[in-house]
């Protein structure tokens, strides 16, 4: 009889992690792309986090999942970039890496053709930058303006105080108003 409790324990303990971490499938998802930079390795980067998270469930303690989850999501993937490709954890090069970046998907644009071509390369090209960041400060221009975190779920996610999020974040939206620039200048240069 103690194996049946037990299963019925199991199933239990899984619907209710399914009902509180499924619905941020799309946010771990997320988050892992824009650091991975790569989809199939954001897959993995995603289910192995979600194992870590299935793994560790009973000890959460808390009344929002989303930040610790993407907590989980975050460390998964800095360790599976450590691992795979370390290069990219190096020191911050400030000379335009958005050459090395790829555009990641773009949401869906407005119907009128004129304003969808001119938004659909605003931001294709936004994407781009994005990309181009390095991972911490690329995170945290994800977890608030695509995530809608605020600064305090940010500084948990990433484990970091939350006066280093609002730094991270006010000099990531400098290089990317500086790289903004140096691509618009670029293409009037080049006649586009």
């Amino acid at each position: 009889m103690d194996w049946v409790a037990g299963l019925l324990g199991d199933k239990a303990r899984r619907s209710r992690f399914e009902a509180a971490a499924l619905p941020h499938l799309d946010s771990a998802y997320n988050l892992a792309r824009w650091i991975t930079r790569n989809d199939d390795d954001a897959q993995d980067v995603v289910q192995e986090a979600y194992l870590r998270a299935f793994r560790f469930f009973d000890g959460f303690r808390g009344d929002q999942v989303k930040p610790w989850l993407l907590a989980i999501v975050r460390h998964t993937a800095f360790t599976w970039l450590r691992r795979n490709r370390p290069a990219e954890l190096s020191a911050f090069d400030e000379q335009a890496p958005w050459e090395r970046a790829e555009p990641s998907v773009r949401p869906t644009a407005p119907p009128d053709p004129e304003a969808e071509l001119m938004d659909s390369d605003a931001r294709g090209r936004l994407d781009v930058l994005i990309a181009g960041l390095p991972p911490q400060f690329r995170e945290v221009v994800i977890l608030r303006e695509i995530e809608e975190l605020s600064y305090k779920e940010i500084a948990e996610v990433s484990a970091i105080p939350i006066g280093t999020v609002m730094s991270r974040l006010a000099r990531a939206r400098r290089m990317l108003q500086q790289a903004w620039r140096d691509t618009a200048a670029e293409e009037k240069r080049n006649g586009l």
